[in-house]
């Protein structure tokens, strides 16, 4: 036992034991708030829905025990899925066992960058990027979110995925039937539920934290009516509403990583240092803001550990590059979490939703989780 507990994070050593409940209840909130985010990230992402789910459980434990945030929570998030299509995409068809089998490579490689820089103390690096590149990159990132999702939102089938190609599908094709009504009811929704629902809120009287609880929970809420709006009329049958199909537990969740021929591998290497670039910054800019927040510090080599250690196991567990999410994080704030116990218990939860709930979501329609992905998306533009 006295060689388990040396090796066991300082957070867990002497755990508060009042901090438990705020844990339990916070680390529940955050799955069932991210379920949809998951599946969504893991389809941009040109990975299978259940993709997303598997990288919200082991690469979650990961960084808990290995980071140094209390607060800040891994998983799939968007600039690192966007960009695995972006560097994939080229390389194998989206789905495919060779394109699944590149992301997992690509998740590695990152990974072991990032595990690296942590052990030769390069933390510091993430402060020599200027804040108008960073802001400039994340902006642009936005953007791409957002054209790559519309074809889904509006029902187009362009010719390519660039964003001419959607842009001239959208004049060719028009909006027509149940997919872009669905799509488009969604994000106007999403959109009031960011910016009119807080006013409303305020204005009935509610607390903050009960207003904060509605807003976050708003998104989970639309998805699953129009998950419903499909079941009920079968818009998937009937109006030809794409939906995300099967979600099962099969046995490419855990695999063995075979590395792609030469070309391929190299061609790999630099994508996979910028992503643990980007994922550096991302990762302490967000650890750093939290900590303010809450009076506390963070270590940035023991982040990038912890962030690289993710990457190394989502490579094996699911195959999907993760990050530390913005939108994760303020969510688990917002939940009451004290500790990584939170995310823990976040991942273990998160098993149970695999093993019996993930079937459920097999009807929701992708116009829906491209309203949420584009709505997310624009939180990550700095006009200023």
């Amino acid at each position: 036992m006295a060689i388990l507990h040396k090796f066991l994070p300082s957070w867990l050593k002497n755990y508060p034991k009042h901090f438990l409940r705020d844990d339990l209840s916070a680390g529940i909130i955050v799955t069932i708030l991210v379920i949809p985010q998951s599946l969504a990230y893991a389809l941009l992402a040109g990975l299978p829905p259940q993709a997303g789910l598997y990288a919200s459980v082991l690469p979650v434990i990961a960084y808990a025990l290995l980071g140094s945030s209390m607060v800040q929570a891994v998983g799939p998030v968007a600039i690192t899925a966007i960009m695995t299509f972006s560097v994939l995409s080229p390389l194998a068809a989206p789905g495919s066992p060779d394109y699944l089998a590149l992301a997992a490579v690509l998740a590695l490689l990152s990974g072991l960058i990032l595990v690296a820089c942590g052990l030769l103390r390069f933390g510091f690096l993430a402060q020599l990027l200027s804040r108008p590149v960073i802001n400039g990159f994340l902006s642009g990132s936005a953007v791409l979110i957002v054209f790559s999702q519309l074809k889904y939102l509006l029902g187009l089938t362009p010719l390519g995925n660039a964003p001419a190609a959607i842009l001239q599908a959208l004049a060719e094709q028009g909006l027509h039937g149940m997919t872009p009504m669905l799509g488009l009811g969604a994000f106007v929704l999403l959109i009031f539920s960011r910016n009119t629902l807080p006013r409303l809120l305020r204005h009935a009287g509610l607390s903050e934290p009960h207003s904060a609880f509605i807003i976050r929970l708003m998104p989970l809420l639309v998805v699953l009516a129009s998950m419903l709006a499909v079941i009920r009329f079968d818009l998937d049958q009937l109006a030809g509403v794409t939906v995300v199909g099967s979600i099962a537990i099969d046995a490419q969740a855990f695999r063995l990583i075979s590395l792609p021929d030469g070309d391929k591998l190299s061609s790999l290497l630099m994508p996979a240092l910028l992503m643990a670039l980007i994922g550096m910054v991302q990762n302490i800019s967000m650890g750093q803001a939290l900590a303010i927040k809450r009076h506390e510090r963070i270590d940035a080599n023991t982040e990038l550990l912890g962030l690289g250690a993710a990457n190394v196991v989502a490579a094996f567990a699911c195959g999907m590059p993760v990050g530390g999410g913005v939108s994760r994080s303020v969510i688990n704030v917002a939940a009451g979490a004290r500790t990584p116990l939170a995310s823990i218990v976040s991942a273990l939860a998160m098993i149970g939703v695999i093993a019996g709930a993930a079937p459920w979501f097999a009807r929701l329609p992708l116009a829906a989780l491209a309203a949420s992905i584009i709505v997310s998306a624009a939180t990550l533009v700095d006009f200023k």
